[in-house]
Formats: structure tokens, C-alpha cells, sequence
């Protein structure tokens, strides 16, 4: 069956029907590239043919390329890939710029014939990059329809002309939303950007885009940039407005990414050259800078964790083979921050929940926090009054157990101590039939100790969501030793409907997100301690691509939190607790009533409304700086490498059972260098005999917490890496 359909109207519309077989959405495969160049062929060949409506046969228009186009154009070109990555990127710009043209004689600009392309829904990637080729893009007023390019939220940037066209489009401040931070927008505001020409009712959209190729006159089919006279708008980069656009671009780059991400470096640099030559010289310039960004092995690693492994996270890839077990009524015992945003996120995916408190006022407080989210919504436009009475109206606040009888699943968000555990867990089952799955969001405590309360520990788990629950992506499910699968089934089926992504990993103290996070704030709070400068810290942790330092996380999760977990955890193990002078430092802070952004003082400073002023200058009084500090190298290493170890500890443990949720979960979960792929691409684009030499000599130099894990030790040995031993067969292909 074709992809590209071809057919012409006897009044010379030729309407060009995207229509991918066996998929719900349109992407861009290396037949379909074929079959549209021969579609655009034919109809610019056909005297018959006045003009050209591209669309598609589905919902919505297309979801982007089938990645597996890049790497075969590196496989192809045997011992030159980046020759084969350039070399098929300008094919693609000679078929983009070939609709653009669309026939006119290449010196006047005149006789070629108008394409339109018709939008009926989600149109992102390709899909966007194709559209601005068109001499018109017509997008159907559709409340689910999105246009944009994300590339750089997986580590590249459009390299099919997607960001030459935008920024001549728009000037590069017009473009910098969509290109820099992939942003995409309703038909409305995509109207509003100048990114679409006309937003029309969905059920004349073919119409629309007909109508104006019928008007189109000869100036409605050359580009402004095909066009005698044009100029960038804000001005070229040498002019004074251009000037000062440009070296605001370069600082707002680099003061998102603090110089981690080399897909923003290589775009604005790309834009930053290709102003200054012709269109199509500046084609080939981006082309030149998207083949060094997919050459360089932070691209490949941020592609396969962000899009290809968490998507198939998503679908389901480590779900075991039970019927569906969609949540139909769900129980959130306690309404606190937590509670009240399981409850919010869970009505919002379309499921009945029963929100339980200590009494009808403490409930009402979680209702509350729902209402006032959804509010919100509506007050930003990203939902309708309608949606949010009909998602509130889903939450049944109540302090009277009886309620969660016909739950199908409950979770209990209650204080984190497991006598206040055990008590919920037995009052919420006397009311549960036989079939409920009880879950407890736990951050530390071990489920195979909370199951113990449980009626029936198969049929108990662990679902732990991340702060704040409404934003955060990640949800970590933890299998106890006695659960079924069924149980984990409904967990997973649980986080679909929710729409964020899980990660399944075996019981153990902090399980597997906290087990490493933990190490990244007490390697930071550590080296106050011995003398390093807070601000170096933590601005070796910004420019490593962490979304927060260590010590500004700390204040954000709450001090006191941090020395309960180290008071639990050395009442566990006893004598095998690791000491560590972070405690010290955590405790004086948190007997000061420093105890973090909560308490408006901490690490840092605050002003009246919790606004952040900089470090804690009596920071300096009670911990001084050394007078000679360490190297910039030295601080990230630590505070990378402990994190990283751990995670290849869990795997070796048998906590995480799947490499690819060790990477998704890492970077979902606390942020671990997105720019990296998470800690074991990180490991694998180090090189496990370089990683285990690094370890070895921060072991030497700061202590055993450093040692290299055998599992690196192992990789080392043989010249392997973690994806190259671990990666399933499925994914690797």
C-alpha cells in the first residue's frame, strides 16, 4: 500500500494524502521520502496540474522521522558516516526545497505552482519541516492539535531546514521559543507567531487550502527569502539591532544550557552562519552542523534514552502478559501535598477517586489543592471550565473508610512511619474486595516491611510518585518479594492512564531513584564540609547539566527531611552505616531552624516571599572556605561518578533489572545530566575502562564510597559496554 497518494481533481488540484499503513501516526520513513519526492515529481510535471494541497489521511499530520533513517545513513556510508549523514540531509533539503520552488524557473522565480499544506492535527518534527516548504500552511481549529519542533528536547535540532526557514521566517528572537526550548503551540498562537497562515474549522480544511490555491497569485509562491530586496527580520548579524540580537541569543543559550547541550551550541551557530550567506548556502551549513550534532555520541545517547527507550517504557515493553487492568475507581488515603496531587492527576486522566483524610476538613484542604490546579488550567487556556468541573466532580473527598469500597486500586500517601502505614493499610482493606491492588507511595521504607500489614502481600506494592506529582514525569514502581504480576500490571496500566512514564525496580532501601539521588546531595553537603566553596559546588553541578546544585536540593526536599532519612537509616544498619560529615553539617543547619526553602533559610538565603537571595554567607562562618580549592574537573567528578556507581550497584543488586529504566528513570526522575543519556550512557560514552580509572583515582583520593563496582570493573576487562551487554534485543534493533 502507498504512503504518498496522488490524485488531481478536474480542476487541477492535485491533493497529495500522507497516509502511513499500520500506523496510527504519520512518520517519515525512507519509502515514504521516495514516494514523495515522486508525488511532487509527477505533479509538478503534469501540465493538467494547477496547483497542490499536501495533507493527510490520518487524525493528525505527522509525528516527526522514523529515527532509524539517521542511523542507517551512517551504516551506509561504511567508513565515513558523517559523509552519509550530510549526504542524505541535503537529499532531504533538495526535496524540501524542490516544494518550495515547486517548479519556477530558478533565475526569474516565475511559473511555479502554489502547494498548500492542509493541517488537521498534531504536525511536529518533519512533519512541521515539510509544512514551512509549503507556500501555505492551513491548520483545522482543532483543541488537540499541536505545531512545532522538539528536536532539542531528545538533543538535536531541526536539521531539514526547520530552523533556516523558521528564523528567516520569524527573526531569530520570533523563532528562539519553538527552536530553543521546543514549544508547541495550538492553532491559535500558532496563528498569532506567523508559524501558520490560516486556522479554519476542521471540516473545511481541504476546502480552505483548495480555495487559496485556486487565488493564489505569482508573488503568493516565492518566498520572502527568494525574493529581490528581502531582509532578516530584527536585522543581519552586523547590524545594530542584529548586533544585539545575536549576543542576547548566545547569553540566553548558554545560560539555559551552562554550555552542556551541544544541539543548542551547533543550532545558533547554524543560525548565526546561515545568516550571513544565501538560503541555500545556508542549507548546507545547517546541514553541516546537524551532521557534527548526530555524530556527536550526546545526541545518539539522549535520543535512545528520551525518545526510543521511554517511549517504549510507555507502551508497555516490561509489562507482564496479564489482561488489562485499568484503574476504574481509585483510593488515595491521605490529602496532603502528595495525596491531594495523586488525586488530581488521577481525575484528570478520567478516573472516580475517593480522596481520604483524618477528618472531612483535612480532606476538603486535598480537594481544594485539585480545584485550585485545575483553575489554574483554565486560567492559562491549556483547559476548558468544562474539563475542570467535570475532572473535579471525579474527587470525592471524605474521612469515612467505607467509601473505597469498589476501589479497584488504593494508594496510601500517608506520613511516612510505618506504625501510621500499618494502621491505613488494615482499616483501607476491610473495605476493599478481593481483586484490589493496595499500593503505598513510600520514598525509603522497604515494601516488604509495609506488606507485612497487608492482607495480602501479593496483591501489595510499591508506586512512587515524585514532588510535585502534577509536574514531575516519573512514576517508580516497586515489586516486593511476594508481588504478582497481576499487581504490577495494574500499576503500569495505572501510569498510562495518567499519561506519565514508569519504571519497575525490585525492593530495597530507597529503592532506586532515592538510592542515588541520596549520594549527589551528601557528596555535595560533604564538600562544604571539608572546606570547598558552596558556589563552586553548586555551579559545577549547573554546568554538568543538573537542573538543580546539590545544596539548592536540598533545601528544596527540606533539611529536616534529610537528617530523619540519615537517623532512619543508620537505626537500620547498625554498625554498616557509613559515616559521612554531611550529617554534621545537615544537623547543625536543621538545630539552627535552617531546615531549607520551607522554613525560608537554609543553604540559601530567602527573602519574605521564599525567593532565593543567594547562598547562606554564615555558611562561609561555620564552614570556610579552603584557601586552595579544587579543580573545577575534580568537583564534577565526584558529583557525577556517585551517582553513576550507584546506579551500576542497583543493576548489580538487582534492583533495576533493565538498563534502559536506569537511564529514563534517572533523568525523569532527579534530572541526572539529560545531556549525557542517564548515568549508564553516560558510563558507555566515557568508556567503562576509562569510567573504572576515574572511579579508582577518586577512591584514592576521597574514600571507598568510589570504588569502581565489579560489574565496571568487568566491562572494563573486556572491552564492553553497559548498552553493548544489557541493551534487550528488541530495543537494539
Amino acid at each position: 500500500m502507498p504512503i504518498f497518494t496522488l490524485t488531481t481533481a478536474p480542476d487541477g488540484i492535485a491533493t497529495i494524502t500522507w497516509d502511513l499503513p499500520g500506523r496510527s501516526m504519520n512518520i517519515l520513513t525512507y519509502e515514504g521520502i521516495a514516494e514523495l519526492d515522486a508525488a511532487i515529481d509527477a505533479a509538478l510535471a503534469d501540465p493538467a496540474v494547477t496547483g497542490i494541497v499536501l495533507t493527510s489521511g490520518k487524525p493528525d499530520f505527522a509525528a516527526g522521522m522514523d529515527l532509524a533513517i539517521l542511523a542507517n545513513m551512517k551504516t551506509a556510508a561504511g567508513d565515513d558516516p558523517a559523509r552519509g549523514l550530510f549526504d542524505g540531509i541535503m537529499a532531504m533539503h533538495r526535496l524540501l526545497r524542490k516544494i518550495e520552488r515547486a517548479g519556477a524557473d530558478p533565475k526569474t522565480g516565475k511559473g511555479g505552482k502554489p502547494v498548500a499544506c492542509a493541517l488537521p492535527g498534531l504536525a511536529a518534527g518533519i512533519g512541521t519541516e515539510i509544512a514551512l516548504a509549503c507556500h501555505r500552511r492551513i491548520m483545522a481549529d482543532n483543541p488537540k492539535a499541536r505545531i512545532g519542533l522538539p528536536e532539542i528536547l531528545i538533543g538535536i535540532f531541526p536539521g531539514a531546514g526547520g530552523t533556516t526557514r523558521l528564523v528567516r521566517m520569524m527573526g531569530p528572537m520570533g523563532a528562539a521559543p519553538l527552536l530553543l526550548e521546543g514549544k508547541m503551540l495550538a492553532p491559535a498562537a500558532a496563528r498569532a507567531a506567523g508559524l501558520v497562515d490560516e486556522v479554519v474549522p476542521a471540516d473545511g480544511l481541504l476546502d480552505a487550502a483548495k480555495a487559496w490555491v485556486r487565488s493564489a497569485q505569482p508573488a503568493d509562491i516565492v518566498k520572502p527569502w527568494d525574493a529581490r530586496g528581502y531582509k532578516l527580520p530584527g536585522g543581519s548579524p552586523y547590524s545594530p539591532g542584529g548586533f544585539m540580537t545575536f549576543v542576547g541569543a548566545s547569553a540566553m543559550v548558554h545560560g539555559k544550557t551552562q554550555g552542556a547541550y551541544p544541539a543548542a551550541r551547533a543550532m545558533l551557530s547554524a543560525i548565526y552562519e546561515g545568516t550571513l550567506v544565501d538560503f541555500d548556502t545556508a542549507l548546507r551549513i545547517e546541514a553541516r552542523w546537524f551532521t557534527r550534532v548526530l555524530m556527536n555520541p550526546s545526541s545518539s545517547a539522549m535520543i535512545r534514552t528520551l525518545f526510543l527507550n521511554k517511549q517504549a517504557l510507555e507502551k508497555g515493553a516490561l509489562r507482564p502478559a496479564v489482561p488489562d487492568e485499568s484503574v476504574r475507581r481509585l483510593g488515595v488515603l491521605g490529602a496532603g501535598m502528595m495525596g491531594a496531587g495523586i488525586a488530581t492527576v488521577a481525575a484528570q486522566g478520567g478516573i472516580e477517586v475517593i480522596l481520604l483524610d483524618r477528618d472531612q476538613p483535612a480532606a476538603d484542604r486535598g480537594k481544594a489543592h485539585a480545584a485550585a490546579y485545575f483553575d489554574d488550567g483554565v486560567k492559562r487556556k491549556k483547559s476548558t471550565s468544562e474539563k475542570r468541573d467535570a475532572a473535579l466532580a471525579r474527587i470525592t473527598a471524605t474521612a469515612d473508610y467505607a467509601a473505597l469500597a469498589g476501589c479497584d486500586l488504593v494508594i496510601e500517601a500517608v506520613f511516612e512511619d510505618p506504625a501510621v502505614k500499618a494502621e491505613a493499610t488494615r482499616r483501607a482493606e476491610a473495605h476493599l474486595g478481593p481483586e484490589a491492588i493496595f499500593a503505598t507511595n513510600t520514598s525509603t521504607l522497604p515494601v516488604a516491611s509495609l506488606a507485612e500489614a497487608s492482607r495480602d502481600p501479593a496483591a501489595f506494592l510499591g508506586i512512587h510518585f515524585f514532588s510535585p506529582v502534577e509536574k514531575m514525569a516519573l512514576v517508580e514502581i516497586i515489586r516486593g518479594p511476594a508481588t504478582a504480576d497481576r499487581a504490577v500490571a495494574k500499576a503500569l496500566d495505572f501510569v498510562r492512564q495518567i499519561r506519565k512514564t514508569p519504571i519497575v525496580v525490585n525492593d530495597a532501601r530507597f529503592f532506586y531513584a532515592n538510592r542515588c539521588i541520596i549520594p549527589y546531595l551528601n557528596e555535595g553537603v560533604r564538600m562544604v564540609a571539608e572546606g570547598v566553596a558552596p558556589a563552586l559546588i553548586e555551579n559545577a553541578a549547573r554546568q554538568l547539566g543538573f537542573p538543580l546544585g546539590p545544596l539548592q536540593l536540598v533545601d528544596e526536599t527540606s533539611i529536616d527531611l534529610g537528617v530523619k532519612i540519615a537517623r532512619a537509616t543508620k537505626a537500620a544498619l547498625g554498625d554498616a552505616y557509613p559515616e559521612s560529615p554531611a550529617d554534621g553539617v545537615l544537623s547543625a543547619l536543621a538545630d539552627q531552624g535552617r531546615l531549607g526553602r520551607k522554613a525560608k533559610a537554609g543553604f540559601y538565603a530567602y527573602d519574605d516571599a521564599g525567593k532565593r537571595n543567594g547562598l547562606w554567607p554564615g555558611l562561609a562562618d561555620r564552614w570556610p572556605a579552603a584557601a586552595e580549592q579544587p579543580p573545577l574537573g575534580e568537583v564534577q567528578n565526584r558529583l557525577a561518578m556517585v551517582q553513576a556507581l550507584e546506579a551500576v550497584r542497583a543493576l548489580e543488586d538487582g534492583v533495576l533489572t533493565d538498563i534502559r529504566e536506569g537511564d529514563v528513570g534517572a533523568i525523569l526522575g532527579w534530572g541526572f545530566m539529560p545531556w549525557s543519556g542517564g548515568p549508564f550512557s553516560w558510563l558507555d560514552i566515557l568508556g567503562a575502562e576509562r569510567a573504572a580509572a576515574t572511579a579508582d583515582a577518586l577512591a584514592a583520593s576521597h574514600g571507598d564510597r568510589f570504588a569502581p563496582p565489579r560489574l565496571l570493573r568487568d566491562l572494563a576487562a573486556t572491552s564492553e559496554s553497559f548498552y553493548g551487554r544489557f541493551q534487550p534485543a528488541a530495543a537494539a534493533a
